[in-house]
């Protein structure tokens, strides 16, 4: 019978912890799903890796690592980079979109400003 190792059991259960409380933000709406099925998708990942090992160590021989932790830390860095892009394309559009909604108020402003400004001078005629 295979033992889990004390760093996969903490591995384990420190995503199961996230997967918690990324669960828990969702259902007070402090995080969309959009976002929470990442995290769910990365926390469900670390945890089997952290209670199959099995899987561990056939990832590990795969990946040509020395040591079953890395594998579980490499998963975490790849999230994380993954991530890191996922959010810099969101944040990119919402600087276009927040540029065009900008310039739109600019614009609709300029007219109101010139409506206002042609009907007071019709007027006083």
């Amino acid at each position: 019978m295979d033992f889990l190792s004390r760093t996969q059991v903490v591995t384990a259960f420190g995503a199961v912890a996230l997967a918690l409380f990324v669960l828990d933000l969702v259902r007070r709406r402090r995080l969309s799903e959009e976002y929470s099925l990442l995290w769910v998708a990365c926390t469900v990942t670390i945890a089997a890796l952290g209670f199959s090992t099995p899987l561990l160590l056939w990832l590990t021989r795969l990946l040509g690592m020395t040591g079953a932790a890395s594998v579980a830390f490499a998963a975490g860095l790849a999230f994380v980079m993954a991530m890191l892009l996922f959010l810099s394309v969101k944040m990119s559009r919402l600087s276009r979109e927040s540029l065009l909604l900008a310039r739109e108020l600019a614009l609709l402003r300029f007219e109101l400003e010139k409506d206002h400004r042609l009907g007071s001078d019709g007027e006083g005629a």
